[in-house]
C-alpha cells in the first residue's frame, strides 16, 4: 500500500472509532433525558454502559493522540510523545536492530546461504549481460578519462617516475643484466655469430688483405714472398675463427668470459661507472624531459584506450568478451575456484556486518533524529495508527461493560 491508501484506510478507522463515541454519546443523552420521565430499571444500565463507554473512549483517544500530537493542540505534559522523545527513540530503535537482528548469531546462518559464484557465472554467460557489463564498465572508463586534467595526469606520471628512478642505479642494473646473460652462457651465441662474421669477412675480402701486405712489404721482397705470407695470414685467420665459431670449449671464449665478468663487476663497483651512469640519466631524464615524455605516454594511452572503448568490436572489447566468458565457465564448472570465492564474499560479508554493525545502529539513530518531529509522527501513525484506533473502539466497548457491572454490582449489592 502507498501513502494515500495508508491515509484512507487510516481516515476510514478514524471515523469509525469516533462515530462509536458519538453513538454511546446519543445513547447516553437519550437515556438520560427518558430516565426524567420514565422509572423503567433498563434505562439506568443501558446509561451506566453508554456513560461508561464514553470515558473509556475520550480516555483512550486521548492516550492514543497523545502519542502523535498535542490533544486538542493544548501543551499537556507527557504528549506528543513521538516527537518530543525521537532522538531517544531513534537511539532504542537501533539498539533494538544492532542487538537482535544483527548479533553474530543472527546473521551466521544467512551468511552460510550465500552462494554468489553461480549466480554471476550464470549471469555473465549470457552474452546480453556481458554486452551490458562491457558497455557500463566502457562509459564509467571513459567519463573518467574525459575528466582528467591532461596536464594534472602528466605532472602526476612524471612526478611519480621522478621518484621511481631516483635511487635507481642504472650502473647496477646493467651489471646485473650482464652477469644474468653470463649465467645463462647466452653471450656464447653472440661470440660464436661474431665468430662467423670475421670469418666470413676474412674469406670473402682475401684480395683486400694481400693488397694489404703488398702495399706494407719491403720492396726488395719478391712479389710470390708477399703473396705467400698474404695465403698464409688469410688462411691462419680464417681457421682461428672457425676454430672459435665450432668449438665451444674454445680458450679464447673463455678468456672473453672472464673479461666480461670483469666488466660487469667493475660496471656494478666501480664509482666512475656509477657517476657515468648516472650523469647519463639526469641527462635523459631532466624534468623539462621528464614531463614531455609522461606527456606523450599519457596522451597516447588516453588516445588508444579512447578509441578501443568507443568502438564496438575493439580488440579491448573483444578481449573482455573472451575473459568474460571463461570466467563465467570457470565461476560454473570450477567447483574449488566457486568455494574460494563464496567462503572469500561470505567471510568478507561477515566480517564488514559485525565491524559495522555500530554504523547500522547509527544510521538509524541519526536517520529518525534528523527527521522532523511532525514527519515522524505522521509516518509511525500511518503504519500504525489502524491498529490503535481498535484500542479506541475497545476502549469504548471495555469502558461500557465496565461501567456496566459497577452499575449493576452497586445496584444490587450496596
Amino acid at each position: 500500500m502507498n501513502d494515500e491508501a495508508k491515509r484512507k484506510q487510516l481516515r476510514t478507522y478514524k471515523a469509525f472509532a469516533t462515530g462509536l463515541f458519538l453513538l454511546m454519546a446519543l445513547l447516553f443523552i437519550i437515556t438520560t433525558i427518558l430516565q426524567k420521565h420514565n422509572g423503567s430499571h433498563w434505562l439506568g444500565y443501558v446509561r451506566a454502559f453508554s456513560e461508561a463507554a464514553m470515558v473509556g473512549a475520550l480516555a483512550d483517544w486521548f492516550a492514543v493522540t497523545a502519542l502523535f500530537r498535542h490533544p486538542l493542540g493544548l501543551p499537556i505534559p507527557h504528549t506528543n510523545l513521538i516527537e518530543n522523545s525521537k532522538q531517544q527513540l531513534g537511539d532504542n530503535l537501533g539498539g533494538f536492530v544492532v542487538s537482535n537482528f544483527l548479533s553474530p548469531q543472527n546473521i551466521r546462518p544467512y551468511i552460510q546461504k550465500v552462494k554468489i559464484s553461480n549466480f554471476v557465472g550464470e549471469w555473465l554467460d549470457k552474452k546480453k549481460n556481458q554486452e551490458i557489463l562491457i558497455k557500463n564498465i566502457s562509459d564509467i572508463v571513459l567519463d573518467i578519462l574525459n575528466k582528467l586534467d591532461d596536464n594534472t595526469v602528466s605532472l602526476f606520471i612524471s612526478k611519480k617516475a621522478a621518484e621511481m628512478t631516483d635511487d635507481i642505479k642504472l650502473n647496477s642494473i646493467v651489471g646485473n643484466g650482464i652477469h644474468y646473460i653470463l649465467e645463462k652462457n647466452d653471450h656464447q651465441r653472440i661470440i660464436t655469430s661474431l665468430s662467423s662474421q670475421i670469418k666470413n669477412y676474412i674469406t670473402e675480402n682475401d684480395e683486400m688483405i694481400k693488397s694489404r701486405v703488398r702495399k706494407g712489404s719491403y720492396s726488395f721482397i719478391p712479389a710470390f714472398v708477399d703473396q705467400k705470407i698474404a695465403d698464409k695470414i688469410s688462411s691462419g685467420l680464417a681457421d682461428f675463427f672457425r676454430e672459435i665459431e665450432e668449438d665451444p670449449a674454445h680458450e679464447l671464449r673463455n678468456l672473453i668470459t672472464g673479461k666480461i665478468y670483469e666488466f660487469s663487476t667493475d660496471l656494478k663497483e666501480a664509482p666512475k661507472w656509477e657517476q657515468e651512469f648516472k650523469n647519463i640519466k639526469n641527462d635523459l631524464l631532466k624534468a623539462d624531459k621528464l614531463n614531455e615524455y609522461a606527456n606523450d605516454i599519457w596522451i597516447s594511452i588516453k588516445r588508444t584506450v579512447t578509441e578501443e572503448l568507443q568502438q564496438e568490436d575493439s580488440s579491448l572489447k573483444k578481449y573482455l568478451s573472451k575473459n568474460l566468458d571463461e570466467f563465467s565457465q570457470n565461476l560454473k564448472m570450477n567447483e574449488g575456484l566457486q568455494d574460494k570465492i563464496d567462503n572469500w564474499v561470505r567471510v568478507t560479508a561477515y566480517k564488514y556486518i559485525l565491524r559495522n554493525t555500530h554504523q547500522f545502529g547509527n544510521l538509524i539513530s541519526s536517520t529518525v533524529g534528523n527527521w522532523q518531529g511532525k514527519e515522524l509522527s505522521e509516518k509511525l501513525e500511518l503504519e500504525v495508527g489502524k491498529d490503535l484506533q481498535f484500542i479506541r473502539v475497545n476502549g469504548t466497548l471495555v469502558g461500557g461493560l465496565v461501567g456496566l457491572i459497577i452499575y449493576t454490582i452497586a445496584h444490587f449489592f450496596i
